[in-house]
């Protein structure tokens, strides 16, 4: 198969796989904490890395209907989230294009201090 390649988004605060510990995203990219997901509560970000994504699914969800992929760790694929590619209704375009990572299946850690140079 090969070697995977990883990105790291940076930051002082990281949100990771909790199977893996791989660097999914920042706390500079978090949107939202008011999300549910499949196990609970759930955080919209901006942008996340290090993920690979499933076909296309159509779902209705409590805020209507949505255009998702699933999304999973590149280096372990667990399943964590969802990404939103397209919605129906205006009122929730905001979300396209935005990663959701459920909290019990990521996990937050320290990351590294930039400094003001």
């Amino acid at each position: 198969m090969g070697r995977v390649f990883l990105e790291h988004p940076g930051g002082s605060r990281l949100y990771c796989c909790a199977n893996c510990f791989t660097a999914l995203t920042n706390r500079g990219e978090l949107i939202s904490t008011r999300f549910t997901g499949a196990t609970g509560r759930a955080f919209l970000f901006n942008r996340a890395v290090n993920l690979s994504f499933s076909e296309l699914q159509d779902r209705v969800m409590l805020t209507g209907r949505h255009i998702v992929r699933d999304v999973s760790c590149k280096n372990c694929n667990a399943r964590l989230g969802w990404i939103y590619e397209y919605a129906t209704e205006f009122s929730q375009r905001y979300k396209e294009g935005r990663v959701i990572l459920e909290r019990s299946l990521v996990t937050e850690v320290d990351g590294i201090a930039e400094s003001a140079a």
